[in-house]
């Protein structure tokens, strides 16, 4: 299983600057890039008090593609002043598939850290599954 939820604040640079030139322009390459991957995702790009936003949340059976990821990638590539958080659940990721990891943007760079509110899954999230067969009598 293959869970995440996540939020981008777009921004084309970290200056506290009032012409955001650029943004339009990276809105709109972001809104193609989002087109192509039409998927099930929630992927919602929208202004909000005129500033772009980003939020994106999925779940399926398997990881099957690194849309998802290389999305939050590509974001810091092309607005090195965005910043937000993508939290992922892989259950069947051989180094943490009992953790919640989370990818934090900041200033073009992506980092990825385990969740420790929700991590390990089990027990923090659910039960330990049931023991299976019969006792011997």
């Amino acid at each position: 299983m293959f869970e995440h939820h996540g939020w981008i604040t777009i921004c084309e640079s970290a200056a506290d600057d009032e012409d955001n030139s650029r943004l339009a322009e990276i809105v709109e390459r972001l809104q193609h890039r989002i087109q192509q991957i039409d998927s099930p995702y929630l992927l919602d790009l929208r202004w909000m008090n005129g500033e772009p936003f980003l939020h994106m949340g999925g779940f399926s059976n398997h990881r099957t593609s690194p849309e998802i990821l290389d999305l939050f990638h590509y974001v810091g590539a092309i607005a090195p002043g965005s910043y937000g958080l993508l939290h992922l659940r892989d259950d069947e990721d051989p180094a943490h598939g009992n953790e919640v990891r989370v990818l934090a943007l900041v200033r073009g760079s992506v980092t990825e850290h385990t969740e420790p509110r929700l991590s390990p899954c089990i027990p923090t999230l659910e039960d330990p599954a049931a023991p299976t067969g019969r006792a011997e009598r």
